[in-house]
């Protein structure tokens, strides 16, 4: 059975940073993509950055020169470090993971969700 859990959200002032960090584990046989989405008040989920194994690196529009996506393999994490910090970046942060167990396909997996709030 797959699990991602999340730590470091919070609450922030205007202009901080926050680090966040999702760690996969369950039988896993090969991560094809690791990556974040947030969804804000009353707004879909939005894709934030993505990492794909091998692949080049995905970030929105908004949060371009500001959030830095990174990996470490090893022990199955992918962070972002979220510098910059806006008041319009308040949301719930979902880790997601493209990965393939020993036991079951290729699938989707999605962490419980972390609140980050930016705010004076």
């Amino acid at each position: 059975q797959v699990q991602l859990v999340e730590s470091g959200g919070g609450l922030v002032q205007p202009g901080g940073s926050l680090r966040l960090s999702c760690t996969a584990s369950g039988n896993i046989f090969a991560i094809y993509a690791m990556g974040w989405y947030r969804q804000g008040p009353g707004k879909q989920r939005e894709l934030v950055a993505a990492m794909p194994t091998g692949g080049i690196t995905n970030y929105a529009d908004s949060v371009k020169g500001r959030f830095t996506i990174s990996r470490d393999d090893a022990k199955n994490t992918v962070y972002l470090q979220m510098n910059s910090l806006k008041a319009e970046d308040t949301a719930v942060y979902y880790c997601n993971v493209d990965l393939k167990t020993w036991y079951s396909d290729r699938d989707d997996y999605w962490g419980q969700g972390t609140q980050v709030t930016v705010s004076s």
